[in-house]
């Protein structure tokens, strides 16, 4: 199995409108598991290692905007000023299997599997974060609402790729947690990342592993947002949160399957929707 090694993002483009079959790996750490466990065999590979764009990231303060490259791996993401500039992010990304598959697994590489149960998914679609995507007829800007349309399923076209993920610096709280078997390297049962917006008197709410997609739960957004008030020195009736985690919970969409029951991801998705918004407000 040939394993093609681009040294840019212009001779990355040319091998993979070349190899338009080929597997694109960054870390591996969703992929390898398929080729090492269940015997898939890609003809050929293209390793993004060496591709320093893919690993870059940017702040653009007069829009108040973060680009974080699609080679970024985790660790970067939980430590230093991206940390601070997109917390929900970092806190997904400490949650991320062991320190091992921190350091090697990236954001692009969770968009390119679109698993719902990824783990930076949730905070993406909370802060309706921006995918700009390169390919042999050149770039383009996709929102994450239109990206990502089934289980493991992405709107890429062939020989298209994720260069980086375009994100907003809120003013106000976010935050993301999941549930799991277990409390470390595990893979959520549920999910779900708020975003509060202090300025604007905003909130957004996504849910991970509860649907074939990433789900913004809109219906239970909207309701809150005419329920109470969420700016700066809001006060927050115990018994709207706990409503808003039953609403968040009813737009849920789970499955039975290995790692948990429907009725369970609907339950558990709507007590963290409502500790996140408690936090928010703490």
């Amino acid at each position: 199995m040939p394993v093609l090694i681009p040294r840019s993002v212009d001779e990355l483009v040319e091998i993979f409108q070349d190899h338009p079959t080929a597997k694109l790996l960054a870390g591996g750490t969703d992929y390898m598991v398929e080729v090492n466990l269940h015997g898939r065999k890609p003809e050929t590979m293209i390793s993004l290692r060496q591709v320093k764009e893919l690993t870059e990231w940017s702040v653009r303060p007069t829009q108040s905007r973060i680009t974080i490259g699609a080679g970024v791996p985790y660790a970067d993401l939980e430590i230093g000023e991206i940390a601070r500039l997109v917390p929900a992010l970092a806190q997904a990304a400490r949650t991320v299997g062991s320190p091992q598959i921190r350091a090697a697994g990236t954001i692009g590489g969770n968009l390119g599997t679109c698993s719902p149960a990824g783990d930076s998914l949730p905070v993406l679609a909370a802060l309706n974060a921006t995918i700009h995507v390169i390919g042999p007829d050149g770039n383009r800007d996709i929102e994450f609402v239109n990206f990502m349309v089934g289980v493991k399923k992405n709107s890429l076209l062939p020989s298209e790729f994720v260069h980086s993920v375009s994100l907003p610096i809120v003013e106000g709280w976010q935050g993301y947690a999941k549930v799991g078997t277990r409390n470390a390297m595990v893979i959520s049962t549920a999910s779900a990342c708020l975003v509060r917006d202090s300025d604007e008197g905003f909130v957004s709410i996504a849910l991970g592993s509860v649907g074939p997609t990433i789900i913004r739960a809109h219906d239970a957004e909207a309701w809150l947002m005419k329920a109470t008030s969420l700016r700066d020195g809001a006060q927050l009736e115990p018994s709207i949160a706990q409503e808003f985690g039953r609403r968040v919970a009813q737009e849920s969409r789970p499955i039975d399957d290995h790692r948990s029951t429907a009725e369970y991801r609907r339950h558990a998705v709507g007590v963290l929707a409502q500790r996140l918004l408690l936090r928010s407000f703490s």
